[in-house]
């Protein structure tokens, strides 16, 4: 990969508030497979603003974004693609010449998996969780034609505003909840964070549903996946959220579509 580096070389990046490698080691994966003047590193940052304004000011070519600035990032582009003002969340950051032009390639992702698993929009799913990444579940569950449904977040006006806005429940909590569908658009479960170990529904909750979705990517296996899993329940993980999403996202960055082995063989070594 360090052959390409030069003055020329165009820079990709993500920012999270816990960065996992598998944006990193996915995207360089394809840049060097496709010998592609393109380098892509993960940060943090306590300053989105300053950060974003970094974006525009270095050419940053391309910028994903996930929890917790998926909202907060969208006063600071120049413009929204319909992907990401449908649903007022942010993933990805595109920059031509210092215009900022956002999308959100979460939904796509998810609809995808959706589809690809069967799972039955005659289902009642539970979605835990009202922010960024929750709409974009939301959303692809309404467009899916799943037609009942739970919002379950404390946060009373986030999970009241997204349940109204699709038609479902808004749920402070899983009491008198019985779903087929189990959703976590929270940080629960992830690493480094301090519902690491922590299960995003119940044992219970999980023993009576039939398909488990969890979307934090890191760990690949989170607690609830690694139940469910025991259990025999049909599982989607975040991991393949995150590689369907990253590679629409390559694609906007680098205006070229690797082929479904390729993207397979860079997944499997994101995953690494």
């Amino acid at each position: 990969m360090t052959k390409h580096l030069n003055k020329d070389t165009q820079v990709c990046m993500s920012l999270a508030a816990r960065p996992s490698n598998f944006g990193t080691r996915f995207h360089n994966y394809l840049y060097d497979a496709l010998d592609l003047d393109y380098l892509y590193k993960a940060f943090t940052t306590k300053d989105i603003k300053a950060a974003i304004g970094g974006v525009r000011a270095l050419g940053i070519r391309g910028c994903a974004i996930s929890m917790p600035f998926k909202e907060d990032v969208i006063p600071l582009v120049d413009e929204m693609d319909a992907s990401a003002k449908a649903i007022d969340s942010v993933n990805t950051i595109v920059n031509t010449d210092g215009y900022l032009k956002a999308y959100n390639t979460d939904y796509l992702a998810i609809a995808q998996l959706l589809a690809q698993y069967a799972v039955s929009p005659e289902h009642v799913f539970a979605l835990r969780g009202s922010g960024g990444m929750a709409k974009a579940v939301a959303c692809a569950l309404k467009d899916a034609g799943f037609k009942q449904g739970y919002i379950v977040a404390k946060n009373e006006k986030t999970g009241q505003q997204l349940a109204s806005l699709y038609g479902y429940e808004w749920r402070p909590d899983m009491q008198g909840v019985e779903a087929d569908v189990l959703i976590n658009a929270t940080p629960i479960g992830m690493s480094g964070g301090a519902d690491a170990d922590t299960l995003a529904f119940s044992e219970d909750e999980i023993d009576r549903a039939k398909v488990i979705f969890d979307v934090v990517a890191l760990p690949s296996e989170t607690p609830m996946i690694r139940y469910a899993k025991s259990q025999g329940k049909t599982v989607i993980s975040g991991a393949e959220v995150f590689a369907i999403q990253a590679v629409e996202q390559f694609v906007l960055y680098t205006g070229i579509r690797p082929d479904h082995e390729l993207f397979l063989d860079a997944a499997k070594y994101a995953r690494g």
